[in-house]
């Protein structure tokens, strides 16, 4: 066993901790948010701004890492653009269609009430930034350099599925979580994971990270338990596991279905591409 991936991930959670405190203490000072104030409502803005100062700290931890501990250039978390157009259309149009059918599904099915259609073009501008700054950050810890580093130590699934499981409880804290939505979370982050496994690159997963979270609110679903701009409006008569509740679509028996066949398609694909490339070039 490779000791060196497990041990950098071990190496990794303090500095991560203090790091992401002393960005998040600037981002606070920066959007005016007072100290200690739980009950404080947060502003589109503001939540945009300490975002992004937890996507500064991220990356700026990984780069130290990447540079000191791996002896690596940033890029190689998997950032490599070229050739990874059909990457990013693919993983963006995906969440698109999975959230419209989604809704549909769940409006004919009288699961959920539209209400009205509201919209806000710098409520959108805000959301749409906040999505893509979550989804590179969180592309670039999870996947990026620690699901990288568990490849070295450990069989590939085996990391995807701790990689997976560090995912789902880093987002324990989410208002309305429940063990059922967890479970989605952990569906979620092996169907994010499962590219990733085997191209070495973040540009799927991020497209597809973006997509799912920013259709997801933009259709009127709480995202992982947070409720976020929404251009359309919903009620919702009874919580439970087909719409998912107040915890969005992720809490939903269709998300964990939805995550479950994405995760067996992309295995199919690699797995058959591989046995493909092998036999040409066998006939080579």
């Amino acid at each position: 066993m490779n000791h060196n991936g497990w041990s950098r991930i071990f190496a990794l959670i303090i500095p991560y901790i203090l790091i992401l405190s002393i960005f998040q203490v600037a981002g606070s000072l920066v959007a005016g948010i007072p100290f200690g104030d739980r009950d404080f409502q947060e502003t589109s803005l503001q939540q945009l701004i300490m975002t992004f100062f937890s996507f500064l700290g991220t990356l700026f931890l990984v780069w130290l890492f990447m540079k000191y501990m791996d002896t690596q250039n940033f890029i190689e978390v998997g950032l490599q653009i070229k050739d990874r157009k059909k990457d990013i259309i693919i993983g963006t149009l995906l969440g698109i269609v999975i959230m419209g059918v989604a809704y549909l599904g769940l409006i004919v099915s009288e699961e959920i009430i539209f209400t009205a259609i509201k919209f806000d073009f710098l409520e959108l501008v805000y959301t749409i930034l906040l999505f893509i700054l979550v989804a590179i950050l969180e592309e670039v810890l999870f996947r990026g350099y620690i699901q990288k580093n568990l490849m070295l130590s450990f069989n590939k699934y085996v990391a995807l599925i701790i990689t997976s499981a560090l995912f789902a409880l880093v987002h324990g804290a989410n208002p309305n979580i429940s063990l059922f939505s967890l479970l989605g979370l952990f569906l979620a982050g092996l169907a994010l994971g499962a590219s990733y496994m085997y191209t070495k690159n973040l540009w799927y997963p991020i497209a597809f990270h973006f997509s799912w979270n920013l259709f997801q609110s933009l259709f009127g679903f709480n995202v992982s338990g947070q409720d976020i701009y929404s251009i359309i409006e919903f009620t919702i008569p009874e919580n439970n596991k087909i719409n998912g509740g107040q915890f969005g679509f992720e809490g939903s028996i269709f998300s964990l279905l939805t995550e479950a066949t994405l995760l067996a398609v992309i295995i199919y694909y690699y797995q058959v591409k591989k046995k493909t490339q092998h036999l040409t070039n066998e006939n080579i």
